[in-house]
């Protein structure tokens, strides 16, 4: 479900970043995962994944923890993922 920001991505800042480039799956979602655990409900983290793999399996667990996929940011040679926690 990604939400169509392009007149608020000047506002959309976030609280924390993960580089997880190299890092293979599942231990990428597993970092992911207990990054946003101690973190607040409401915040924002950005997890920057190689394409492929990471980038198709990420997000769908992410969302499956019942946090939002705000958008998926395409670069170079990677792609930045921007998640908002929800509480459990």
């Amino acid at each position: 479900h990604l939400l169509n920001l392009t007149a608020q991505d000047v506002a959309l800042t976030a609280d924390e970043e993960l580089d997880l480039r190299g890092v293979m799956c599942p231990f990428n979602f597993v970092k992911t995962k207990l990054r946003l655990e101690d973190m607040a409900d409401g915040a924002i983290l950005t997890v920057t994944l190689d394409h492929g793999e990471p980038l198709k399996n990420v997000p769908a667990s992410v969302e499956m923890e019942g946090h939002t996929i705000l958008k998926i940011e395409p670069l170079e040679s990677h792609a930045r993922l921007w998640i908002q926690k929800h509480g459990s």
